[in-house]
């Protein structure tokens, strides 16, 4: 299985912004779509965004479209999550996960494989 690692998470004030980073290892992401998810404590993990392994497909919630874009860099087995206008509903733990080839269901926690440990968020004044 791929390992994920999450960073770039932090405290930033409303408006600004944040790029978080997923760094692959151990496979070559390039075969892998990935999923970005966030979630706040009590609740299940929320999909915000998508990318397909050849970048040809990009998907978002509702509540970021807009403001996030995601990204990826084979050549450096990373994929980004550009996060602009934030706002205080945007405070999470947002984590990475990974899929071999196509999900069937991209928007569903569980039909990734791989899962990184998250990185905080928090958007406050």
């Amino acid at each position: 299985q791929v390992q994920l690692v999450e960073s770039g998470g932090g405290l930033v004030q409303p408006g600004g912004s944040l790029r978080l980073s997923c760094v692959a290892s151990g496979h070559l992401l390039y075969y892998y779509a990935i999923g970005w998810f966030r979630q706040v404590p009590g609740k299940e993990h929320v999909w915000i965004s998508y990318i397909s392994p050849s970048s040809q497909t990009t998907n978002y919630a509702e509540s970021v479209k807009g403001r996030f874009t995601i990204s990826r860099d084979n050549s450096r087995n990373t994929v980004y999550l550009q996060m602009n206008n934030l706002k205080s509903e945007d405070t999470a733990v947002y984590y990475c996960a990974a899929r071999y080839g196509i999900p069937d269901n991209p928007t569903t926690w569980g039909d990734y494989h791989s899962w990184g440990q998250g990185t905080q968020v928090t958007v406050s004044a």
